[in-house]
C-alpha cells in the first residue's frame, strides 16, 4: 500500500500545508520550523557580533568586515541542505537549540572566527534565543504579510462603502424591518471597526530579553563580572528591533504575545460579523454574485450561486480565534521560572495567522465577485411603508412639545396604524393628512419615502470613514 507520507503536499495533514496552501504560504517564511532556526540562527550570530562589538567579554576583538559577512551569511544561507543538516545534528543532541549552536560552530571551524568559537550561545539559555526569535519571526509575519493583506481588505470594504454611501437599504434590527440606512454606512460601520483593530496591531510592541537561565546574568555576571550586562543585554535587544524587557523569570513572559492575539481574534469576529451580515444581504437579493465560467454551485441544482468565499471564512475565523484565544490564554502562564507548555504551544503561531489570512483572501475574493442590486433594494423598502411610524411620531412629540394641539400619545396610536397590519404609501399619508400640524412638517412627512428616510447615513460615511 502507498505511504501518503512520502507525498506532498497534495496529502499534507493540514489544509493549510495542503489544499490552501497558495492562500497561506507566505507565512512560510516567518512562521514555520525552518523559519524558526533561521531566526535562531540569526539571532546567534547577532549576538556573537555584538558581544565583539561591545567589547562585552575580554579578548573578544572587534571583527572585521569580512567576518561580519561570514557570520551573516549563515542564516541568510539556510537552505534545504541546511535544514537537512541541522535536523542531523538534532538527532544527536536531541535539542533544536544546541543543534544551531553546533551548526553555527561548524562554519567558523578552520576560520580566523575559530579562536572565538565560544562566543556562539555565550552565556545564553535556550530561551534566550528563543524569545527574541519568536519575537522577530511575528514581528515580520504581521508587518510583512498579515497586516498587508488585513488593510487590503478593510480598504477594499471601505471603497465600496464610499460608493455606496447614498444607497438607501432597509435594516433589519432583530431581523424585522427597521429604520432604512444605507448599504454604504451599513458597510462603513464595519469597515472602521475593522481599522480600529488594525490600528492596536500595528501599535503592537514585540518584547525581548537575553538575560540568562533564570532572568538574573547570573552566568554573564560570574564569567565577566566587570561588565555593564544589563546595557548590553538591551542595546542588544533593541538593536534587533525590539522593545527589551528587563525583568523576566527564563522566559520573556509572553504578556506581548497574549495582546497581540487577542487583538486578531477580535479582528476576525468583526470581519466574521461581515462575513454573516454580506451572506444574508446576498441571501435577501442585495448583492448579487458574478457567475465564474465552469463553476458548479451544486451538484443537484443548476442555478445556485452559493456564497462559499463568506462562509468559508467563517469557518477559518472561527478556528483561528480559537487558535489566537488558546495561545493568549496559555502562553501567559509558566510555572515558577520555566515550564515547556509554550515551546509547543508557539509551533502553532503560523496555523493561528494562517487560518486569519485565508479567511482574509476569502472574503477578499468573495468581496470582488458582488454587484450591488438596487432594484432588489428599492423593492423591499416599497414594501415597507410601516417604517415611517418612527419619524411621523417623533415629529408629534416634537409639536407636542411646541404646543400644538391634538398630538397627544403618538407612539400608541402610530402602534395602533402600523402593528399586525399591512401598510402602504396611502395609508401613511392619510394618516399625516389627519394631523394637525404646522404645514411645513406636514409637507416634509408627506413626501417622505422609505427610501428617502435614512437620516444622515450618506454624510456619516462622507465625513467620518477615513
Amino acid at each position: 500500500m502507498t505511504s501518503f507520507a512520502d507525498l506532498e503536499p497534495a496529502v499534507a495533514l493540514g489544509p493549510l500545508d495542503g489544499r490552501y496552501r497558495s492562500a497561506a504560504s507566505a507565512l512560510v517564511d516567518h512562521l514555520s520550523e525552518p523559519a524558526l532556526n533561521r531566526a535562531r540562527l540569526h539571532v546567534e550570530v547577532e549576538w556573537f557580533i555584538h558581544l565583539c562589538a561591545s567589547g562585552a567579554v575580554p579578548g573578544a576583538r572587534e571583527l572585521s568586515g569580512e567576518e561580519t559577512a561570514l557570520l551573516r551569511a549563515i542564516p541568510r544561507d539556510f537552505d534545504g541542505d541546511g535544514i537537512r543538516e541541522h535536523a542531523d545534528i538534532e538527532k544527536v543532541t536531541v535539542h533544536d537549540v544546541k543543534a544551531i549552536e553546533y551548526y553555527i560552530k561548524r562554519r567558523i571551524a578552520g576560520t580566523s572566527l575559530a579562536p572565538l568559537a565560544e562566543l556562539v550561545h555565550f552565556a545564553c539559555t535556550s530561551e534566550d534565543i528563543n524569545n527574541l526569535s519568536y519575537a522577530l519571526m511575528v514581528k515580520g509575519a504581521v508587518e510583512q504579510v498579515w497586516l498587508p493583506a488585513a488593510d487590503a481588505l478593510a480598504g477594499q470594504i471601505a471603497d465600496l462603502a464610499r460608493a455606496t454611501a447614498g444607497t438607501p437599504m432597509l435594516s433589519r434590527t432583530h431581523g424585522q424591518t427597521a429604520t432604512p440606512t444605507t448599504l454604504g454606512k451599513e458597510l462603513a460601520v464595519l469597515a472602521h471597526r475593522l481599522r480600529r483593530q488594525l490600528a492596536r496591531v500595528r501599535a503592537q510592541e514585540y518584547l525581548g530579553k537575553i538575560n540568562g537561565a533564570t532572568g538574573t546574568f547570573g552566568a554573564h555576571t560570574a564569567a565577566v563580572p566587570s561588565t555593564d550586562w544589563v546595557g548590553v543585554s538591551r542595546s542588544f535587544v533593541e538593536g534587533l528591533g525590539l522593545t527589551w524587557n528587563p525583568l523576566t523569570t527564563q522566559i520573556e513572559s509572553h504578556d506581548w504575545q497574549a495582546e497581540l492575539y487577542a487583538d486578531g481574534a477580535r479582528f476576525g469576529r468583526i470581519l466574521h460579523n461581515l462575513a454573516t451580515d454580506v451572506w444574508t444581504y446576498i441571501s435577501l437579493g442585495y448583492f448579487a454574485q458574478a457567475a465564474v465560467e465552469g463553476a458548479i454551485g451544486s451538484s443537484a441544482m443548476p442555478h445556485k450561486i452559493n456564497p462559499i468565499r463568506f462562509e468559508n471564512a467563517e469557518a477559518n475565523l472561527e478556528i483561528s480565534a480559537a487558535l489566537f484565544d488558546t495561545l493568549g490564554a496559555t502562553l501567559v502562564t509558566s510555572r515558577l521560572q520555566r515550564d515547556l507548555t509554550d515551546s509547543t504551544s508557539q509551533r502553532n503561531i503560523g496555523v493561528a495567522f494562517g487560518h486569519s489570512l485565508l479567511a482574509i483572501d476569502n472574503v477578499r475574493r468573495g468581496m470582488t465577485a458582488l454587484s450591488v442590486n438596487e432594484a432588489a433594494l428599492a423593492a423591499d423598502l416599497d414594501a415597507s411603508w410601516e417604517v415611517l411610524a418612527e419619524p411621523i411620531q417623533s415629529a408629534m412629540r416634537a409639536a407636542a412639545v411646541a404646543g400644538v394641539p391634538g398630538m397627544e400619545n403618538p407612539y400608541e396610536r402610530l402602534k395602533d396604524l402600523t402593528r399586525g397590519h399591512v401598510i402602504d404609501a396611502d395609508a401613511i399619508r392619510a394618516f399625516v393628512d389627519e394631523l394637525e400640524l404646522p404645514s411645513d412638517v406636514k409637507e416634509r412627512l408627506a413626501a417622505l419615502t422609505p427610501a428617502t428616510y435614512t437620516g444622515l447615513a450618506e454624510s456619516l460615511v462622507r465625513d467620518y470613514l477615513s
